[in-house]
């Protein structure tokens, strides 16, 4: 196994893959077939956490931006968000609060992307920061935030613990 990832299939033998058709964030064997309909974001051979920590929030902010609706599959029952303090249990709630910002659109910019091997389970912590850019307003807004995924029994990661934060200077 790769180092921090304790009995998880080595990173090296893994392809990612992010399906616009299962609004989900798969991480699978090589030779596996797998059918995906367009587009589908593949990155193969040699997976490190960086690689994969990149899709992922690749995938993210790009389906925040466009259809938020369809994160809450990204978070499970025991899944948590903390936004601005707010914390908020379990998958449904979760997209119930996503749903109720009050602007409907949306750009986020990412500057950082760091990422962690997160415990024996193959874990990742992610932390991102960036800007937010809301239609009308002239300055974007800073942000962070930080994501625990999880591996999943299907070969996937699901977000266990997400932390939001706007940055003000």
């Amino acid at each position: 196994p790769e180092p921090g990832f304790g009995g998880a299939i080595p990173l090296s033998v893994l392809s990612v893959f992010l399906s616009s058709s299962h609004r989900t964030f798969h991480l699978h064997r090589q030779g596996f077939s797998t059918r995906t309909s367009s587009p589908a974001f593949w990155v193969r051979s040699a997976m490190d956490p960086d690689s994969v920590a990149k899709a992922f929030v690749d995938h993210y902010y790009t389906t925040f931006d466009t259809n938020r609706s369809v994160l809450a599959s990204l978070y499970q029952d025991g899944s948590m968000l903390t936004f601005e303090g707010q914390k908020i249990p379990g998958a449904q709630n979760i997209a119930a609060k996503l749903n109720s910002l009050s602007f409907q659109q949306c750009k986020h910019n990412i500057s950082t992307v760091d990422c962690q091997p997160s415990g024996p389970g193959g874990g990742m912590l992610v932390f991102v920061s960036g800007t937010l850019q809301l239609p009308g307003e002239e300055h974007a807004l800073k942000f962070s935030q930080m994501f625990h995924l999880l591996p999943t029994q299907q070969g996937s990661f699901y977000v266990h613990n997400d932390i939001f934060r706007l940055n003000y200077a």
